[in-house]
């Protein structure tokens, strides 16, 4: 078969992309968390599944995966502990006072990681987009959200693989031919 042929395999516009939860799981998830925090954070305190609650001073850092399946790898935790965790990437380097931009880059760190991660185990090519620390994109389709809610250091951690609200906005405006 040569490289123009069509062999079935590609998406056709009419067809409905993949969602997440036939793509990965729960399991899955905290498996590539704990392997990034083990790697990166290099703490014998493991990530414990258990939902938390975040705190009202919750920051996000997310990637974004454009491919067969489009969405983002989303990481929520407190400020605080967003602020640990830079210190335990920075380790030895960590100045006394972490200002914004080095908490940042660290959870962008690992969002980068565990967004990269995920991407590796999703079918077919994909991308995977730049880290971006604030406000968490809005999620696609409630069956489209694989989320997994953690403990470190008995401080919340979420990490959310969630569908892109784009790809949703832009199924309501196709309009068929």
């Amino acid at each position: 078969m040569n490289e123009f042929e069509d062999n079935g395999e590609r998406r056709r516009r009419s067809d409905a992309p993949p969602l997440i939860t036939e793509l990965i799981d729960e399991a899955t998830v905290q498996g590539i968390a704990e392997e990034a925090w083990s790697a990166l954070v290099g703490d014998e305190e493991f990530l414990v599944p258990l939902p938390g609650g975040l705190p009202d001073d919750a920051v996000s850092s997310w990637v974004e995966i454009v491919g067969p399946w489009n969405g983002a790898v989303v990481l929520t935790t407190g400020r605080s502990t967003a602020e640990e965790l830079a210190r335990c990437l920075l380790a030895e380097h960590a100045p006394p006072v972490l200002d914004d931009e080095d908490v940042e880059d660290a959870l962008g760190e690992l969002a980068n990681v565990v967004g990269g991660n995920v991407k590796a185990v999703l079918p077919g090519p994909s991308v995977l987009g730049l880290p971006e620390v604030g406000t968490a994109p809005e999620p696609g389709l409630p069956a489209d959200i694989c989320r997994v809610d953690l403990l470190w250091r008995g401080q919340s951690l979420t990490i959310t693989v969630q569908g892109s609200a784009r790809v949703l906005d832009e199924q309501k405006n196709e309009v068929p031919l």
